[in-house]
């Protein structure tokens, strides 16, 4: 019987039989992919894979429709343009490997897949976990063919890793009206989630292809990536596509997605009036370039701006309160930040004066003069060191307290880390341990850069990167080799650092700085907290 299959399998192409990868082969539910060798020959690579239809003409601003089908074989081996946006070759400390370089097009709902290569005859059932990597840029930037996201360094470890285009800025988060009547679902806004919602459907569906396995599917991403993970976690839409989240520096701090629709439709209808456009007809009429010209300041003097919203649909309420009331998928978490993004840096430029003036302004009378006793300066130099010190405990200890709130209604667990390795470079001075300078050590992506990395360099990134690896095949970062990272259940007020050194340190600088920032967040979160 075998050999009958085998031989049908040879005559035919194999390209009947959905599911069945030999070689650079896969066979999807739309048709017949070939991949390409990676940098590894080991690796392969398929490149600008169709997820969804192309949200063009009538499916602007619309939920992403499926891909169509095809005869014969396609090949592989080219990454799809970049959603729209602006392309610029660097924006310091971003430097040219952080940045898409691609063109762009508003046909842009292509997906990316790095997977061992399988060879004929492999088990059926010998699935690899899969990896899916979000992008960030704050809703407006960004691609998944970005070098630092390259997907062979945990291919190599035994993953199936994928990374996705999303619809970006106006294309993908515009909330109108006339839109959410349209849509059957009384919703707007949040195109891009929903790339993001039909890429993971279209995971479950066509991953076995690729050796990979649909019920081990890790769901990361970084910065706004960070926030869209937390989103899809919260999201009742999502449930089941994913069995693991990483959430690296973003959206952990009360507030995440609190823009409601209406606010969002009477932004929509703004937008719509400044674009000349009384109709979505209109609207959709415009080219790419009329959609994204420079906007006047809105009425409240801060820059119009798309990202995601509690439309009723994807999101029925903030992501806070889903969390809260439990609604959200109970899996697996890791979550954490960078030293040198939530307001420290290497070289601090802030004056006494503005300390003291930051810390009035954002406290209570009372609760300013506790952090001032806490956080003192006498000087610029001080005051510069006391703020960096008040930001990474606040940036620890923001992330101690999502996860004790998500603790709150769910049972799975929670592993948070703090990053604090400055990434090598002609501005390591200046920049320091900056948001995003973690994602090349943990995707371990450092040969798609020309900073002058070292053999430390390269030891962090194999440490942080089998962390990384191994969340995704167990649900737990720890393996053979590794300093032990502990749940937050199992040592509550530490965190794992990750870089210089590799280990568990307090969420704070010190005991009684815990509990004040204990006591803000909690006041937050009650709604009688700061200014």
């Amino acid at each position: 019987m075998f050999g009958i299959r085998l031989l049908l399998i040879i005559l035919l192409g194999h390209s009947l039989i959905p599911g069945l990868t030999i070689g650079r082969t896969a066979m999807t539910r739309q048709g017949r992919l070939e991949g390409v060798p990676g940098r590894d020959g080991a690796i392969t690579v398929y490149r600008g894979v169709a997820y969804a239809a192309p949200p063009v003409g009538e499916l602007r601003w619309r939920a992403p429709q499926p891909p169509a089908a095809w005869e014969g074989v396609r090949q592989a081996a080219k990454f799809s343009p970049s959603c729209i946006q602006t392309i610029v070759n660097e924006r310091k400390p971003w430097t040219h490997e952080f940045m898409s370089h691609d063109t762009i097009s508003e046909d842009c709902l292509y997906l990316n897949i790095w997977t061992p290569v399988r060879q004929a005859g492999a088990q059926a059932g010998a699935k690899l976990p899969v990896f899916v990597y979000i992008h960030g840029g704050g809703f407006s930037e960004g691609s998944g063919s970005v070098a630092v996201y390259d997907g062979e360094g945990l291919a190599k470890q035994g993953l199936v890793m994928v990374t996705l285009n999303y619809r970006l800025g106006v294309f993908g988060f515009l909330a109108h009206p006339g839109l959410t009547r349209e849509s059957g679902r009384e919703a707007s806004g949040n195109y891009g989630l929903l790339d993001c919602l039909a890429a993971l459907k279209w995971i479950r569906e066509n991953i076995a292809a690729f050796g990979g396995d649909p019920g081990r599917v890790t769901l990361a991403g970084q910065s706004a990536g960070s926030m869209a993970v937390h989103a899809l976690v919260a999201s009742p839409l999502a449930k089941g596509l994913f069995h693991g989240a990483i959430a690296e520096s973003g959206g952990t701090t009360v507030g995440t997605a609190v823009k409601r629709r209406d606010e969002a439709e009477q932004e929509g209808l703004r937008y719509a009036q400044w674009r000349g456009a009384d109709s979505l007809a209109a609207l959709r009429a415009l080219t790419p370039s009329q959609l994204t010209a420079p906007l006047p300041t809105q009425p409240s003097g801060v820059p119009m701006r798309f990202a995601p919203i509690v439309d009723g649909y994807l999101l029925p309420a903030s992501i806070d309160e889903l969390v809260a009331r439990g609604a959200q998928s109970d899996l697996p978490y890791i979550a954490g930040g960078n030293a040198d993004e939530g307001g420290a840096t290497p070289n601090p430029t802030t004056t006494l004066e503005s300390f003291r003036n930051a810390a009035q302004q954002r406290f209570s009378e009372a609760e300013a003069a506790e952090f001032l006793r806490l956080y003192p300066a006498a000087n610029d130099r001080e005051a510069g060191l006391a703020n960096n010190e008040a930001s990474r405990d606040q940036l620890r200890m923001s992330i101690n307290n999502w996860s004790r709130v998500r603790h709150g209604s769910a049972k799975s667990k929670i592993y948070t880390y703090y990053w604090n390795h400055a990434l090598p470079g002609p501005d390591v001075a200046k920049y320091g341990a900056f948001h995003t300078s973690e994602v090349p050590y943990a995707l371990n992506t450092l040969d798609n850069s020309d900073r002058p990395f070292t053999a430390e360099d390269r030891r962090i990134a194999a440490t942080m990167s089998a962390y990384w690896a191994n969340f995704a095949k167990t649900g737990n970062p720890n393996g053979k080799g590794l300093p032990v990272w502990p749940a937050v259940d199992e040592k509550p007020e530490s965190t794992m650092q990750i870089g210089d050194r590799t280990e568990p340190i307090p969420t704070a600088s010190s005991a009684v700085r815990h509990l004040f920032w204990r006591s803000f967040f909690e006041r937050r979160q009650s709604g009688s907290g700061g200014r």
